[in-house]
């Protein structure tokens, strides 16, 4: 995992937590795996959401759960895919609530790298993924290391938005202070939930309307 990429001020924050004995159990697991078989997103990929969005710029958590598993689409960036690859049904029921919200059409790609570098963390719980094999990566300890990542946001910034959807999402950032930072909570944008209240929930509007009043710019959507 030698050429991956990660934003220096990311590095410096989470050094300690890359010489841990579970760390690196999971880093010979990874090598392993991708030595083995098919597995995303490709390993340049692994830390891109700490690349593409460096901890000094961070505003808004959007949480995930495991990197899309068919052919082509997982990019480092939890809910997106690259450029020219159909939107997943959890990425379309996104962008119309982008739509219905805030009134931003929806774009022609779901590359969602422009939200990651105004300050949007594209956080998956767990990192890298066997193809086809949904969760097949869970367990590994890469969810104790997002769950360092989240603790070391809740205590050295106030004032972030957590954009929740779904329950595990929601326990994944159980820890945040919500007095000194906006939790926005809803379900899943999944096709099995997303008519249960992702619609409606208005969470890109209330994200920037909170952003304004600590003086931050907010999102383009």
């Amino acid at each position: 995992m030698a050429e991956v990429r990660i934003a220096q001020d990311w590095k410096e924050i989470l050094g300690a937590e890359f010489q841990k004995p579970y760390f690196e159990e999971l880093v010979s697991f990874v090598r392993s795996e991708y030595s083995s078989g098919e597995i995303y997103p490709a390993g340049r990929n692994i830390f891109r959401a700490f690349d593409k969005c460096p901890f000094d710029k961070l505003k808004v958590v959007i949480v995930g759960q495991d990197p899309y598993h068919d052919p082509g689409q997982a990019n480092g960036l939890c809910f997106s895919v690259n450029e020219g690859v159909p939107f997943p049904p959890s990425l379309q029921n996104i962008f119309k609530e982008v739509r219905d919200d805030v009134g931003a059409e929806v774009p022609v790609s779901g590359e969602l790298d422009r939200w990651a570098e105004q300050g949007v963390l594209l956080l998956n719980a767990v990192l890298t993924v066997r193809a086809h094999n949904a969760a097949s990566h869970a367990g590994r300890g890469w969810e104790q290391f997002t769950d360092a990542v989240v603790r070391a946001i809740a205590e050295r910034k106030r004032g972030v938005v957590y954009m929740l959807w779904g329950n595990y999402a929601q326990r994944k950032c159980a820890i945040v202070d919500g007095s000194q930072n906006l939790i926005l909570r809803a379900v899943h944008p999944s096709p099995l939930s997303a008519y249960r209240g992702f619609f409606g929930c208005r969470h890109f509007s209330a994200a920037n309307a909170y952003l304004e009043s600590q003086g931050c710019a907010p999102i383009v959507w």
